[in-house]
């Protein structure tokens, strides 16, 4: 068997999110001005999304910044700049292409002018909040 059939590993993106935003403590809240106790719903309802719908958001195209981004300086005091689940804590009841439905109000990809900021593990490790 030649190197160039030799089988490659491909990530899956799903697992990713959810192993980086477990190995963030629900305790100590990754941004300055979200409170702990504020951090931990929001963690756990991420972490439930991945879980039961992460695949076919993934499927959707929804992206990590989509769905987890905060602020890159402020974190999630810049609501603008969030991903979907990333502003209430509440947990999703479903996904669709262009929104997360939540129990009450929606979470939308596509809001004009919208920039997003990155990935709330990846400002964790920046210690941009602390």
């Amino acid at each position: 068997m030649s190197a160039s059939l030799a089988p490659t590993l491909i990530p899956n993106p799903v697992a990713i999110w959810h192993g980086a935003i477990e190995n963030i403590s629900p305790h100590a809240s990754p941004c300055r001005y979200l409170t702990p106790a504020r951090w931990a719903p929001m963690r756990e309802a991420a972490i439930d999304f991945c879980d039961r719908l992460g695949a076919e958001a993934h499927s959707l195209g929804w992206t990590a910044q989509e769905l987890f981004a905060v602020h890159p300086e402020h974190g999630t005091l810049r609501v603008e700049f969030c991903g979907a689940l990333m502003i209430s804590g509440s947990k999703a009841v479903a996904v669709e292409p262009t929104r997360i439905v939540f129990d009450r109000g929606s979470g939308y990809r596509a809001k004009p002018g919208q920039v997003w900021g990155i990935p709330v593990w990846e400002f964790a490790m920046k210690g941009a909040g602390r």
